[in-house]
């Protein structure tokens, strides 16, 4: 791709599913990847596998709504190899519940990960990109910024709140040389899926192959999509090439939301 080589990035939600591929990717493209998530052994288990290739990582344990944590995170990178300049916010929590039994905490939790820590990586990643005069900010969203779907009630809201965010950075950053975009992906081959196939499963007294069939049954490729799909997307979406898109959500979702 072109440009990326040496470019410093950010992903968080950096230890699986999406946030893995991401860094497996981005490494790919020579780029010094930092990678941050709640759970320290889980990162450093997928830096050194990265590194083991030959990809040069680093981990660091963030909670992306504690906004102080995330100052921390910043200072860590800036010490080590400077400012980050593709920030890629993919920490994410995805729940399944209907709304009438959803605990309060649970929508709490929900948009506090998936929309505020996506605006508090932005509040403090952004500012060296702008005086920089170039950065890019990807936001990895879902088919559910755009459409709603049930049982997941506070997971949508959050999504859609994201949208909107990406819109207005993008309006605010477009003559500075940053571009502020929006992966939507359906539904995923990972283990979040995985996860709320289970919990919905258990309601409806059906396997969680059933589940996941339905799923996939949802988009017109009949599929789940996978992991690497969204990646090269970010990559291309990061690169030179694609320097005059911003303020864009695009789907990834087998043809799911094409109505």
């Amino acid at each position: 791709m072109s440009g990326l080589e040496n470019k410093i990035v950010l992903v968080t939600g950096g230890s699986g599913g999406i946030g893995q591929a991401l860094a497996w990717e981005f490494t790919r493209q020579r780029c010094r990847v930092a990678i941050a998530a709640r759970r320290q052994e889980t990162l450093l288990a997928c830096a050194e596998e990265i590194a083991r290739h030959g990809g040069e990582v680093l981990a660091i344990a963030c909670d992306v709504t504690d906004r102080q944590q995330v100052k921390d995170l910043g200072a860590a990178i800036g010490a080590r190899w400077g400012a980050v300049q593709i920030l890629i916010n993919n920490a994410g929590i995805a729940r399944a519940a209907s709304f009438t039994e959803m605990a309060d905490e649970l929508w709490d939790e929900i948009l506090a990960t998936n929309l505020t820590g996506t605006y508090n990586c932005c509040k403090v990643f952004l500012p060296e990109m702008l005086r920089a005069k170039w950065g890019r900010i990807i936001n990895i969203g879902s088919t559910t910024a755009k459409v709603g779907y049930r049982h997941v009630t506070a997971y949508t809201a959050s999504k859609h709140g994201l949208l909107g965010l990406t819109r207005s950075l993008a309006l605010e950053t477009a003559r500075q040389g940053v571009t502020v975009n929006m992966i939507c992906p359906g539904y995923v081959d990972d283990e979040r899926t995985r996860e709320n196939a289970q919990v919905l499963a258990q309601k409806a007294g059906k396997s969680v192959t059933e589940i996941l069939q339905l799923f996939a049954a949802s988009a017109p490729q009949q599929r789940l999509i996978e992991v690497d799909e969204v990646s090269s997307l970010a990559a291309l979406i990061a690169s030179e090439k694609l320097g005059g898109m911003t303020g864009q959500a695009i789907s990834v979702d087998g043809g799911a939301t094409m109505v």
